[in-house]
């Protein structure tokens, strides 16, 4: 009867859902695993699942007399996680025939993420061979009867869902003819193969809905009136002030264009251009978002691939950025300014926005599926013509989810974004940010390099991500103290230098963690973490991505990595099918990169498959040659390219900001590391600097040309 009573007290409280339960098998003996998000977890779990089990509970509970009340309800057991032999008693009692439920992380979450990931549950689903039954506890955190700090949002009586996985087990196995894993290995092993579970629970359990949709899921959980986003203009706007705005604007883009239309985006870093987004994708517009550095063909071409009939920018932004030229050399086209735009949002239109919308805005927007297209982004542009990626409102919330379940974000942190937005890794981050109550700097270009890093130690930025190209130039630039608060540094869009790696270890104490991604994948595949990195990888694989490796002629290790999942886009826009969607073939997605993959799933990677130069019958990665470079002058910029050879098929060419650099000097390097002879640079190039594209990628297409010209 108390048990009964406490349920339905519960499920009055909390408004309990659970889900999944057809998961749970009638017969076998399980191994309960879960989340834990407060101390009311195992109460719920005891009330709400249909199986009678004993909770592993650490022995620092029964101190407190209400706990060991509750416990009197079931069965328990009291284990000390650090305890060696702790974990032999959960394993007598698998081995006896009960169910057992245990929390692998040991603690309540005091960050509303994973945790770290005790061994010893692991280590006891290997050595017992019984099924692991994940449930995923969600909003419980919210509740005062979690740990999480000031920062996030607190609820007398939040709701709480429970989400029951299908099970699934850990078997480690002895490959090849190694010598026998020992005990201490294979703990490891299992407690990686635990935290790969709980990290894939937390992102299949969560819901595909559209970027509008979770923006309001956003302030409601998060309160409409915190502070959540600020420009250079130094005003920080609320979640209700990004709502208004995105209504707003979202409004005014119906004016000059048609519901599924793509429509150019040519703006800044600021605060407007988020909403803009968030406000087509409510009425069914898709923001198509034009790389402003690309010069006017480069501009054109992506507006030809992706059918773009109207561009909507600023006259301000154009003036600023110096770009009035370059639009005015655009054909075709329908160039729409924010300032004229304005001035059409009538009357009328204020009564809907002011007495409507921003109080029923779920029923003010467009129907939208978690399929529609959500963006067009474009490739750089670093190997021919820009390609548009059609991303789906799936596909970037997919992303965001796997990022969420690998890394820890708060409310307690702030993100600088000097990355564009319409750069695959500046949009999506800039979204999580925002959907997860993450204060959000925006800032309009990264090639401040004095200025970003006073801003970061002024505005007191906790996250920053950026390229290595970037943060090489702050680093040089940067007071030892001006990154005092950053505690994550993310590298991501191209490889990061290790000279990069090392000053900002020596010189700011900062590790860096180097990711991988495509923006064909929206865009992130993997990354280090806090909990699992490895020196010299990018990462191992988010949650939800599946892999493949394709061999490669010529290329002994590794092969080309192909990944299929919810975050991989929904097709190309190319330059000579204007508008028509090419999907991935069968969902797979050509990474173009040839990777090798370590027993442990650590990615790394050898280089593209374009950047492999044939030389006299031999493939040559260009990024050893790079390597290279950098190892013999490290404070100088290097890339490398490749020119036609009559007779060896391809020369290798260097392009180096060091005057002195000789080829001689590459000898002696490649010699040390181990490199080929054929990886040393047939000829040295002296330039002022390396071309860059405007997301600071290099800018091989020009370097190629420059290289044929040199022959």
């Amino acid at each position: 009867m108390l048990v009964s009573m406490l349920r339905e007290l519960c499920r009055l409280m909390f408004r309990v859902k659970v889900s999944g339960l057809e998961h749970i098998p009638a017969e076998d003996r399980l191994l309960i695993i879960a989340n834990h998000e407060s101390f009311l977890d195992g109460l719920l779990l005891g009330l709400f699942l249909p199986k009678r089990a004993t909770f592993v509970v650490h022995s620092e509970v029964l101190k407190n007399p209400f706990f060991r009340l509750v416990l009197k309800l079931t069965p328990h057991l009291a284990v000390n996680p650090g305890s060696p032999l702790a974990m032999k008693q959960v394993i007598q009692r698998l081995n006896a025939g009960e169910n057992v439920v245990i929390f692998p992380e040991g603690r309540i979450t005091l960050t509303g993420a994973l945790m770290k990931v005790y061994d010893g549950p692991g280590f006891v689903a290997a050595k017992t061979g019984v099924k692991i039954l994940p449930v995923r506890v969600e909003g419980a955190a919210q509740s005062y009867f979690g740990r999480l700090s000031d920062a996030h949002p607190r609820k007398l009586f939040p709701r709480v869902s429970l989400k029951v996985l299908p099970v699934t087990d850990i078997r480690i196995e002895q490959h090849g003819q190694h010598a026998p894993l020992s005990a201490k290995q294979r703990r490891r092993i299992a407690g990686e193969a635990m935290r790969n579970i709980m990290q894939h629970m937390l992102y299949q359990t969560h819901q595909s809905k559209t970027l509008f949709e979770t923006l309001l899921d956003a302030m409601d959980k998060f309160g409409a009136k915190t502070r959540i986003i600020e420009d250079m203009n130094q005003v920080e706007d609320t979640y209700q002030e990004v709502l208004k705005r995105s209504l707003a604007l979202g409004r005014l883009a119906c004016k000059v264009s048609v519901s599924g239309e793509a429509v150019g985006v040519l703006m800044p870093n600021v605060t407007n251009t988020l909403a803009l987004i968030l406000g087509m994708t409510a009425f069914k517009r898709v923001p198509a978002m034009l790389n402003y550095t690309a010069g006017t063909a480069g501009i054109q071409n992506a507006c030809i691939a992706a059918d773009i009939r109207t561009v909507i920018t600023s006259r301000k932004f154009l003036e600023a950025a110096k770009l009035e030229e370059v639009v005015a050399q655009m054909q075709g086209l329908n160039i729409v300014y924010l300032e004229d735009l304005r001035n059409q949002f009538g009357m009328l239109d204020r009564a809907w926005l002011m007495g409507y919308a921003l109080h029923y805005p779920r029923a003010a927007i467009e129907p939208t599926q978690a399929n529609d297209t959500a963006v067009i982004l474009f490739t750089s542009g670093s190997e021919g013509k820009p390609k548009g990626v059609v991303l789906s409102h799936k596909n970037i919330l997919a992303n965001i989810h796997q990022t969420i379940a690998m890394l820890d974000f708060t409310p307690a942190d702030k993100l600088m974004m000097s990355l564009p937005l319409f750069h695959a890794f500046g949009f999506t981050c800039s979204l999580l940010a925002l959907f997860n109550a993450v204060r959000i700097l925006l800032f309009p270009s990264p090639l401040q390099y004095k200025l970003i890093p006073e801003v970061i130690y002024e505005k007191g930025c906790t996250v920053f991500f950026s390229t290595s190209t970037f943060l090489g130039n702050y680093a040089k630039h940067a007071h030892p103290y001006d990154f005092y608060k950053l505690r994550v540094v993310f590298a991501g869009a191209e490889k990061l230098n290790e000279e990069v790696r090392k000053i900002y270890h020596e010189k700011f104490g900062i590790r860096i963690l180097e990711g991988y991604g495509t923006t064909e994948c929206a865009p992130v595949i993997s990354a280090n973490t806090p909990m699992a990195n490895r020196h010299g990888s990018v990462g191992q694989f988010f949650p939800g991505i599946q892999h493949r490796l394709e061999p490669v002629p010529g290329i002994t290790q590794g092969g080309l990595l192909y990944v299929k999942g919810d975050n991989v886009m929904k097709g190309y826009y190319l330059y000579d099918q204007p508008g028509v969607l090419v999907p991935p073939k069968d969902g797979w997605y050509d990474t173009g990169d040839v990777v090798e993959i370590d027993g442990e799933g650590f990615i790394h990677i050898k280089g593209r498959v374009k950047r492999f130069a044939k030389v006299a019958g031999e493939m040559v990665s260009l990024e050893t040659v790079e390597k290279i470079a950098h190892t013999a002058a490290p404070d100088c910029a290097h890339a490398a390219s490749t020119q036609t050879d009559a007779n060896r098929g391809e020369n290798i060419v260097l392009f180096t900001t060091d005057p002195a650099l000789k080829r001689e000097d590459l000898q002696i390097v490649a010699k040390n590391l181990g490199a080929p002879e054929l990886a040393i640079a047939r000829k040295i190039i002296r330039v002022d600097e390396i071309p860059l594209l405007g997301t600071g990628k290099t800018d091989y297409v020009t370097l190629k040309q420059m290289a044929e010209k040199a022959a």
